[in-house]
C-alpha cells in the first residue's frame, strides 16, 4: 500500500521538498554553518572592484582557447582517424603511435612538456623570441587541441568502422570514386553517429582548458584562484567559477543538441520544432553548401556524364608516380623525425635519470619524516595508490547513483540527474580545490593531509561518470528480463542484484577500465594542492636540477604510458572478448 502511495507523482514531488528544506535547515540551524558571504567583491563599488573584471577577462580566455583548440582538434582527429584506416602501413603506424601516445599520458604533463622542455630544444634567441609571442598561450591551445584530436581520431575512426561495408562496394559499384565515397556516403554516415561522443570531447575539452593555469595563462581558474587570494572570499570565488563552467557546459551541450538534431533524417510532414529552429540556424551554412555543390559539379563533370573527382583528374594527369613520390616523401621524413628522436634521447643525460628514478617512483619513502603521508610515500606509486583508492570508492557511487538515475521514482531519479550534471559539468581541477580548501576544512570542519582530500575529490567526481556507465549498462538490459522478474515475485533489488547487475558489470568491465586508465592519470591533477604524486615529484626534480627538463619530463610521460597503454590494452581485450568487432574497414 505504500509503495503504491509513493509512485504517485505528487507525492514524490512534495517529498523532494520535504527533503531540500530539511537538508537547508540542517545545514543553516543544526549544523550551524556560518559564513559571512561578500558578493560585492564582483562589484564596480565595492574595495576589490576589478575582481568581477578579473572574472570576465579570464571568461573570455578560457572561450578563446576552447574555440582556437577545438578547431585544432577536430581538424587533427579527422586526419589522424582517416589514417588509422590507411592500408599505407607507415601511415597507420604514425597515426596510431599519436593516437596511443596523447591519449596515455595526462595533459598535464603535455603542457608542461610544451611549456617547460620544449623551449630548449631552439637556440637561445628564437627562445626569447617565444616568450614574446604569448608562448604559454599558444602552448595551452595547441596542446588542449592535441590532446582533444587523439580522443577524437579514434572516435572517428569507430564511426568509420560502423559503416556496412555493402555501402562502400555500392558507391564503388556507381562509379563514385574514393573522395565522393568519402564525402557523400561515409563521413555524412559517420558524425551523424559520432556526435554525440564528439561532444563530450568538445566538452570535455572547454574543461581541460583549466589547466592552462598550470603554466601561468590567466584564464577562468587562475582568476578565480587570484580572486581568492586577493580577498580570501572562498565560497563566492570558487561559487562564481562553478557556475560559469556549468553554463559554459550547458550551452556546448545545447549547441551539440541542435547539431545532432539537425543531422536526423525525418520526413518534412514529421519535423520536430526543434528540428525546425535547427533548420533555420543552418540555412546559411545549406545554402553555402549548395553553392559550392554546383560549382563542384560544374568542373567535376565530364562530357560522357561520368563523375569524376578533381583530384583523382589531376593524379591521372600527373601519373601514378606522383603518389608514389609522395609516399616516399612520407616516409624520408618520417626517417628524419625518427632520427632526430632518437640522436635526442641518445645524447640525454641518462645519469640524471638514473639518479632520479627512485624519487620519482616512490618519492622519499621509506625515509620520509612523520609528518608526511605513509613516511614520504609518493611519485608513481602515490599516484597507483590514488587511483586504486579513489576507483574503489568512485565505483561503489556510481553503482549507487546509476541505479537511481534509472529509477521512476522522482525522489531517487532527480537528486542522481543533478549529482551526475554538476559534477560532469565542472573541471576536476575545481572539484580538488572546492574539497580542499572549502567543503572539508569549512563546511564539515575537517583537516585532512591534501592526498585524502586529492582522493576525496577523485572519489567524487568518478563516481559522476562510473554512474552513467552503469546507467548505459542496465538499460542495454532487454525490458523483457525485468518484467519476467516481476512476474516471478521478484522485488526491485533482488532483480537488480540477481538478474540486471550481473549481465549489466559484464558489459562495463571494459569501460570500467577505462575509467581506471582516466582517474590514474588525473591523480597529475592533485599536483594543484601539493599532493606528492608522480607530476609534482617531477616538478620538485626538476626545480632541484634546472637544466634538464627534456629527460625529467620525458621520464615522467614514459612511466605514465607504459601503465596506461597496458591498462588500456587490457580493457581492449576484455572488450574484443565481450564484444567481438566487426570486419575492419580498410581506405
Amino acid at each position: 500500500m505504500l509503495k503504491r502511495y509513493f509512485e504517485k507523482p505528487p507525492v514524490q514531488n512534495a517529498t523532494l521538498v520535504a527533503l531540500t528544506a530539511l537538508v537547508v535547515y540542517y545545514f543553516a540551524f543544526v549544523f550551524e554553518f556560518k559564513y559571512d558571504f561578500d558578493w560585492a567583491v564582483f562589484s564596480h563599488e565595492g574595495q576589490y572592484g576589478h575582481m568581477g573584471l578579473l572574472m570576465l577577462k579570464g571568461l573570455n580566455t578560457t572561450l578563446t582557447i576552447t574555440l582556437y583548440s577545438s578547431i585544432i582538434a577536430l581538424g587533427m582527429g579527422t586526419i589522424f582517424g582517416l589514417a588509422r584506416l590507411s592500408k599505407f602501413k607507415p601511415v597507420y603506424w604514425f597515426s596510431t603511435c599519436y593516437v596511443e601516445l596523447f591519449r596515455n599520458t595526462p595533459l598535464l604533463i603535455q603542457l608542461f612538456f610544451w611549456n617547460f622542455a620544449l623551449p630548449y630544444a631552439f637556440p637561445e634567441d628564437i627562445r626569447f623570441k617565444l616568450f614574446d609571442m604569448h608562448f604559454e598561450f599558444w602552448c595551452a591551445t595547441v596542446g588542449c587541441g592535441i590532446f582533444t584530436g587523439a580522443f577524437m581520431a579514434e572516435i572517428i575512426r569507430a564511426g568509420i568502422q560502423s559503416i556496412p561495408k555493402g555501402l562502400l562496394e555500392a558507391s564503388y559499384s556507381s562509379g563514385l570514386t574514393f573522395p565522393q565515397t568519402l564525402r557523400k556516403v561515409i563521413l555524412p554516415l559517420a558524425f551523424r553517429e559520432i556526435i554525440p561522443p564528439l561532444g563530450s570531447e568538445f566538452l570535455n575539452n572547454m574543461k581541460n582548458t583549466s589547466l592552462a593555469m598550470t603554466i601561468g595563462v590567466t584564464e577562468l581558474c587562475w582568476s578565480m584562484t587570484e580572486v581568492y587570494s586577493l580577498t580570501y572570499r572562498t565560497f563566492e570565488s570558487f561559487s562564481v567559477a562553478t557556475l560559469v563552467y556549468l553554463g559554459m557546459s550547458l550551452a556546448i551541450a545545447g549547441i551539440l543538441y541542435i547539431v545532432n538534431e539537425r543531422l536526423k533524417i525525418m520526413s518534412p510532414d514529421r519535423l520536430t520544432p526543434l528540428r525546425r529552429v535547427a533548420d533555420i540556424l543552418f540555412w546559411p551554412f545549406d545554402f553555402l553548401g549548395r553553392k559550392l555543390e554546383y560549382v563542384f559539379w560544374y568542373f567535376r563533370k565530364s562530357p560522357d556524364q561520368r563523375t569524376i573527382s578533381p583530384l583523382r583528374q589531376s593524379l591521372r594527369t600527373v601519373g601514378k608516380q606522383t603518389v608514389r613520390a609522395l609516399k616516399a616523401l612520407f616516409v624520408a621524413a618520417l626517417a628524419y623525425v625518427l632520427y632526430e628522436v632518437g640522436t635526442a634521447v641518445f645524447h640525454f643525460n641518462w645519469e640524471i635519470i638514473l639518479a632520479n628514478l627512485k624519487t620519482l617512483l616512490i618519492w622519499r619513502f621509506p625515509n620520509g619524516d612523520e609528518t608526511e603521508f605513509f613516511l614520504g610515500l609518493g611519485g608513481l606509486a602515490g599516484s597507483l595508490l590514488m587511483a586504486a583508492i579513489s576507483i574503489a570508492g568512485s565505483f561503489l557511487i556510481g553503482l549507487v547513483l546509476g541505479m537511481g538515475r534509472t529509477a521512476k521514482n522522482r525522489v531517487f531519479r532527480i537528486p542522481s540527474l543533478l549529482y551526475i550534471e554538476i559534477i560532469r559539468g565542472i573541471p576536476l581541477i575545481l572539484v580538488i580545490l572546492w574539497f580542499y580548501q572549502a567543503i572539508l576544512p569549512v563546511v564539515f570542519k575537517v583537516d585532512l593531509d591534501a592526498f585524502w582530500a586529492a582522493t576525496i575529490a577523485l572519489t567524487f567526481f568518478f563516481g559522476a561518470y562510473i554512474a552513467e556507465t552503469v546507467r548505459g549498462g542496465i538499460e542495454n538490459i532487454p525490458p523483457g528480463q525485468v518484467e519476467a522478474a516481476k512476474a516471478s515475485g521478484l522485488t526491485y533489488f533482488q532483480t537488480m542484484r540477481k538478474i540486471i547487475l550481473p549481465q549489466a558489470l559484464k558489459q562495463m568491465l571494459p569501460a570500467l577500465v577505462g575509467m581506471f586508465i582516466a582517474d590514474f592519470k588525473d591523480t597529475s591533477l592533485a599536483y594543484i594542492i601539493g599532493v606528492m604524486e608522480l607530476t609534482r615529484a617531477a616538478y620538485a626534480v626538476n626545480n632541484r636540477i634546472m637544466v634538464h627538463p627534456f629527460e625529467i619530463y620525458t621520464t615522467v610521460a614514459v612511466l605514465y604510458f607504459v601503465f596506461s597503454y597496458f591498462m588500456s590494452l587490457y580493457a581492449k581485450r576484455l572488450e574484443r572478448r565481450l564484444s567481438p568487432e566487426t570486419v575492419r574497414i580498410e581506405m
